[in-house]
């Protein structure tokens, strides 16, 4: 359990969730996002992949020896324990690490679980503790939730897609994995304050995390607008309706910058910068409500100005006049910024095949006990032996659940190398 049982095993230099124990039963990216973030932080995360495959997000999108490069960022500070939960045996192994588990996430379609013997109520029942993170399309109850569902879907019930693009064309997605990555955090959310009320309570509960409440719970104003002025927000491409000014701009060669003075001050500002004085000292442009009123005329006069010249040129201006302004950065633009390298939010890992590679940092930043990256993502079953011997599962034993397939665990690259060579 966790280091509060020993205050005295705390020091400056322990991470914030050191002593917690996590078990992930999830795959590909809303429930190992979220065990990632606990990993970051100190917990000992062992992730739990079929035999043979592993996690299909090990083969998603750019691979390297066979390897996803995203499986460096999803899967670090992880142990990965390959088992078959399928069988008996392999539900057996999950219900001892259970007991000995503070946190469970998981990303199952709902009742799956449930047919493993392997439910909130039974593993609830082995250990009263025990906090239960349950992250899935639809939620745990409700009509629709045996339906399957990935963070698309969940996107567009949410309400997001519909208000992505612009008007009149089909919607557009982000292109990452948004509406999964959105229930991670609330699942995180959910299984922090569930550890500080059992500090007071002594029993775990369970964390209903869906992937639709994770999007619409981001739609500020959509409900209320719709039902105190019968409005529906409609896409708006690249400007922000009823916030004015903020909006996307064309400069000379085909770039852009995006600016945000919708603030009061910020506001006079920007029209002092442009050389439109007379739009900064107009009462009706005062405050934000009489701008929205004439955006069209603002962003009409912004447009004109930063058309004229360049990217480099108005960020220049705007950034000296204390105007927020950017343009949307490319990976490159990511990985070669100087303000990204001194907040550590660009670091290189080694990977198991020896690889440096840049990923993301880790955030938030703590002030006294930082989280830390602990080279790459682990090889499938990589783990396996240590976790059973923790578990005081004899050699024996181990050897005739790895026979039956019960047990799985990839070879290292140097023995991948080595039995390459024997067959030439």
């Amino acid at each position: 359990m966790t280091t509060h049982d020993n205050p005295s095993a705390i020091d400056e230099q322990t991470p914030a969730l050191a002593g917690l124990k996590v078990l992930e039963m999830g795959q590909l990216i809303a429930g190992p996002f979220a065990t990632k973030l606990l990993g970051e932080f100190g917990a000992d995360v062992i992730k739990i992949e079929p035999p043979n495959t592993g996690d299909p997000l090990r083969r998603w999108r750019i691979l390297e020896q066979g390897t996803s490069l995203w499986w460096h960022v999803q899967t670090r500070n992880k142990r990965s324990l390959s088992l078959d939960l399928r069988s008996e045996e392999g539900q057996e192994i999950v219900r001892r690490l259970v007991d000995e588990a503070d946190i469970v996430v998981e990303n199952f379609r709902p009742g799956t679980l449930e047919k493993w013997g392997l439910g909130w109520e039974a593993l609830s029942a082995r250990n009263p503790e025990l906090i239960m993170v349950r992250i899935s399309g639809y939620g745990q109850t409700g009509p629709y939730r045996d339906r399957p569902g990935f963070g698309v879907i969940g996107e567009a019930m949410g309400g997001l897609r519909y208000l992505s693009g612009h008007p009149g064309e089909r919607s557009v997605r982000v292109g990452v994995s948004l509406g999964d990555s959105l229930s991670a955090l609330y699942g995180v959310i959910g299984a922090l304050l569930a550890l500080q009320e059992r500090h007071r309570s002594g029993r775990g509960q369970y964390i209903d995390v869906a992937l639709y409440e994770s999007v619409f719970a981001m739609m500020e104003s959509l409900v209320p607008e719709y039902d105190g002025a019968d409005v529906i927000r409609e896409p708006s491409g690249s400007a922000l309706p009823g916030i004015t000014p903020s909006n996307a701009y064309p400069c000379r060669g085909d770039e852009h910058v995006l600016i945000a003075g919708n603030g009061d001050s910020i506001y006079r500002r920007l029209m002092q910068a442009i050389g439109r004085p007379e739009l900064a000292d107009e009462p009706e442009l005062a405050h934000n409500d009489g701008r929205s009123r004439h955006a069209e005329r603002i962003d009409a006069a912004i447009a004109n100005w930063t058309s004229r010249h360049s990217r480099e040129h108005v960020l220049s201006v705007l950034d000296a006049a204390g105007v927020p302004v950017g343009f949307p950065y490319t990976a490159r633009d990511i990985v070669e910024d100087p303000h990204y390298q001194a907040r550590r939010m660009v670091e290189t890992i080694t990977t198991e095949t020896g690889r440096r590679l840049k990923v993301p940092g880790v955030m938030p930043k703590l002030s006294r006990t930082p989280g830390r990256i602990e080279g790459g993502g682990p090889r499938l079953g990589q783990h396996t032996r240590a976790v059973l011997d923790e578990l005081g599962i004899d050699a024996d034993t181990q050897q005739a659940l790895f026979e039956r397939g019960v047990l799985f665990e990839q070879s290292t690259p140097d023995d991948r190398t080595k039995d390459a060579g024997e067959t030439h």
